[in-house]
């Protein structure tokens, strides 16, 4: 399931909802991102995150169908903000539920890592300096390397 929101989450109650009934789920791994308040030696006082409506949506669909193709997974979630937040608010939400929590574990790692690069959002930080686009990151794209690697048998 994806969801592309304003509105904050309950994670205790994503997560329920996300296993409730499903008695095959053996494992269920989740990761948050929340904002931060300083991004390297600059303080952040809030940040807006912007998308393209529908295309958003399907490079997520595109990301979660990756996922649920690579593990047997009982269920997917990926949540995700934007509009303008705070530091120390939620921004994303990412869990997958597995009958082994080792397919739990890494399809949540996948999900983040592939989110990270492929999702079309756009991060703008409030500075002290005014406000600052966010570069992608070579960590995140080293960490995307990574998964290709794997797949490869490396």
């Amino acid at each position: 399931m994806i969801r592309v929101q304003q509105e904050d989450f309950d994670l205790g109650g994503e997560l329920q909802a996300m296993s409730a009934g499903r008695t095959g789920i053996g494992g269920l791994c989740s990761f948050v991102g929340l904002v931060r308040d300083m991004a390297g030696d600059a303080e952040i006082g809030g940040m807006t995150l912007e998308h393209y409506p529908g295309m958003t949506e399907r490079a997520l669909e595109e990301i979660e169908a990756e996922a649920q193709a690579r593990w047997p997974l009982e269920a997917t979630l990926i949540i995700h903000r934007y509009g303008r937040l705070e530091p120390g608010d939620q921004i994303v939400l990412v869990a997958a539920a597995s009958a082994h929590r080792e397919a739990a574990f890494e399809a949540c790692h996948y999900l983040i890592d592939f989110l990270k690069t492929r999702a079309p959002f756009w991060k703008l930080e409030e500075t002290p300096d005014g406000p600052k686009w966010v570069d992608a990151r070579a960590s995140d794209d080293d960490a995307v390397a990574r998964w290709a690697a794997k797949s490869r048998g490396n």
